[in-house]
């Protein structure tokens, strides 16, 4: 079984994230929200893999999120009440199409796949919060792989957006406007490691077209709040890209240049970034941890330091724990 949690975490240790440079925003776009905590994955080696916490963006009140098995790839619901995660069913059952957990009370609920001819890994909140996006695989046809979105309310409404035959199409993020998705592509015919891309796509199917070189891209990032900017990784570098595909360009941290980050997230009010930074100290003492920076780079500030490491960092508008 494929899982967005197993996707994910297989790729960590490439990461890298991708930003972008503004032009003029789109009409409709959501109004950023207030900077609230910051969701996460934290490797545990008791476990063997990783578990879910939330934390103040200046690294206080750090919260384990759930708590019945392995998690991770969280995602804050628009208005913050609400966190996706990438989880195994918890009657035991590999099923599972999504997870959402209530951060105040710990309480979740899931849903099963709607096709159980189809792999469903739902995790990408829409704009409006009504429906989720999915990395979709055909259990036995893989001509029916793509992206899929159902409802976040039960789990139906069962939609094809994307159809990528053999290949790998695993969404990231929603415009602001809720009119467009961007995600990473695997192609199935493409070199071996020269195959995956960043692309836009319209929610009906419609316009889709590559935003990134072939090769340029790690699979993780998020779009910016004011409809300007994605955000994505790219060996260990973070980057910015329109949504047309120009301006692809570097941001520059204002850290060492033996550091490496990735895992890229934008504010609510989008003018800072949460991001994995992966700092060498010297033999034996590296880390990865969550760390912040204003969206231009510079001003880079630790929130969270692992044993092991901190990585997919989401930044949502749940209020801040006092």
């Amino acid at each position: 079984m494929r899982t967005v949690l197993l996707r994910v975490t297989l790729a960590i240790t490439a990461s890298a994230a991708l930003v972008v440079t503004a032009f003029a925003a789109p009409a409709g776009a959501k109004v950023p929200g207030p900077n609230g905590r910051i969701a996460f994955a934290r490797f545990d080696e008791t476990l063997g893999d990783t578990v879910t916490y939330t934390v103040n963006p200046d690294g206080s009140h750090q919260r384990q999120l759930f708590f019945s098995g392995p998690s991770g790839s969280p995602r804050w619901s628009p208005d913050g009440s609400r966190v996706s995660i990438g989880t195994a069913c918890t009657d035991g059952t590999e099923t599972c199409a999504a997870t959402i957990v209530d951060p105040d009370s710990g309480t979740f609920r899931q849903f099963k796949w709607p096709d159980p001819t189809l792999e469903t890994n739902c995790g990408i909140w829409s704009s409006d919060g009504q429906r989720l996006a999915c990395e979709g695989f055909g259990v036995t046809d893989p001509s029916r792989n793509g992206i899929y979105t159902i409802r976040s309310s039960d789990g139906g409404g069962l939609t094809r957006i994307t159809s990528n035959p053999g290949g790998d199409d695993g969404p990231i993020d929603y415009s602001p406007d809720g009119k467009q998705l961007v995600f990473v592509r695997t192609d199935p015919h493409g070199p071996p490691g020269n195959n995956q891309a960043l692309f836009v796509v319209n929610v009906n199917g419609t316009g889709l077209h590559r935003i990134t070189p072939w090769g340029f891209s790690d699979g993780e990032g998020s779009w910016s709040p004011d409809g300007t900017k994605i955000g994505f990784e790219h060996s260990g570098s973070l980057f910015t890209v329109h949504p047309d595909g120009t301006a692809l360009a570097k941001i520059p941290l204002a850290t060492s240049s033996q550091n490496r980050a990735g895992d890229v997230s934008w504010s609510p009010d989008g003018k800072k970034i949460a991001f994995l930074l992966f700092t060498q100290r010297g033999p034996g003492t590296d880390q990865e941890g969550i760390a912040t920076a204003n969206a231009d780079g510079s001003d880079v500030q630790q929130a969270t330091i692992s044993p092991t490491f901190d990585h997919q960092p989401d930044w949502g508008p749940h209020p801040i724990t006092g």
